[in-house]
């Protein structure tokens, strides 16, 4: 296992209600055209290093305020790989078990829909670490979100790496790591994310196409006691808190499943299982919880009737031959 301070750029949409929306499985908050990250020594300080352009094929035109933001245009970006490219050599770089390090939630949550619109893997990743509740905590903070920078200001650390930019950030992440004591800060986490909120006020966008809710359950020996597991399927509406009426599970392939729910008041969620394989062999899940819009709906639907239709034909392949 290792340590990965990650961040990401990425692109936006130039229209909320662009037509590419209606040919994605879910509404993609944004396309990743950068990745950075930066892997902690046994010390906890910054290592290794690795940076990559990513070509969009979704939201090809430069948003004005994201090519602003960070410098990067279209021509600069055309030269380089697609995420399914850059992201298998990132998987390689980052070898077994990787947990990720980021600052605040946002990167976690558009690497997740990246990952999703292409239909990728994500079991390898051991774990998300936010270290912002780790040095809200360690340094007498509130539950307010703080930027990277006021960070570095408070541990007096230079700005010697590009901002906004996704190696600079991450390096300059990974620098903050090290002023903390991260060793603590690992085991104070899961209280840490339960005193200040797994999600700070400043994140909630309002768009409500965004993941809800991700929550992690672990220490079961075989997938099938994990759907037994009340805590797993038992999913509450994230609106008013009463229980969603599930469709059946369909299994997507490694190792994910999704259900569709509905709440009388609230309308329909799609809810996503992750699992993977802990190091001391047991199971973890992480559930993630989307509110479906039409487009959502009908990836459900679809993906249920191929999995009937592969169960039939198994079914019929198993049946003795008529004499």
């Amino acid at each position: 296992m290792s340590y990965i301070v990650l961040d990401l750029e990425w692109n936006q949409a130039m229209n909320s209600h662009a037509a590419i929306f209606n040919h994605l499985p879910i509404h993609l908050a944004g396309e990743i055209i950068q990745i950075g990250a930066v892997r902690l020594d046994d010390d906890f300080r910054p290592g290794e290093e690795f940076q990559s352009d990513v070509r969009p094929v979704y939201f090809r035109s430069m948003h004005y305020k994201v090519k602003k933001l960070t410098g990067i245009d279209k021509e600069r970006l055309s030269h380089s790989d697609t995420f399914p490219e850059v992201f298998a050599r990132f998987r390689e770089w980052c070898g077994e078990d990787p947990v990720f390090i980021t600052w605040g939630y946002d990167d976690r949550r558009i690497m997740e829909q990246n990952i999703i619109v292409h239909d990728l893997d994500w079991d390898w990743i051991q774990d998300w670490i936010n270290l912002q509740l780790i040095y809200n905590i360690q340094t007498g903070g509130d539950k307010n979100q703080k930027s990277l920078a006021t960070a570095m200001e408070h541990f007096a650390i230079e700005q010697t790496r590009t901002a906004h930019d996704a190696l600079g950030d991450a390096y300059n992440t990974a620098l903050v790591c090290s002023k903390l004591d991260f060793p603590a800060g690992l085991e104070q986490y899961d209280n840490a994310a339960t005193l200040l909120s797994t999600r700070l006020p400043a994140e909630k966008s309002g768009d409500e196409s965004d993941a809800l809710e991700h929550r992690a359950f672990t220490g079961y020996s075989a997938r099938s006691e994990a759907f037994l597991d009340p805590q797993v399927t038992k999913t509450l509406c994230p609106d008013c808190g009463n229980e969603l009426e599930l469709n059946r599970w369909v299994n997507q392939g490694d190792r994910r499943y999704m259900s569709l729910g509905s709440c009388a008041d609230h309308g329909k969620f799609l809810v996503r299982l992750k699992f993977r394989k802990t190091e001391n062999e047991t199971w973890a899940v992480n559930r993630i919880i989307y509110r479906a819009d039409d487009e959502m709906e009908r990836y459900y639907k679809d993906k249920a009737t191929q999995s009937r239709r592969r169960g039939r034909s198994r079914r019929r392949a198993k049946r003795p031959p008529q004499v």
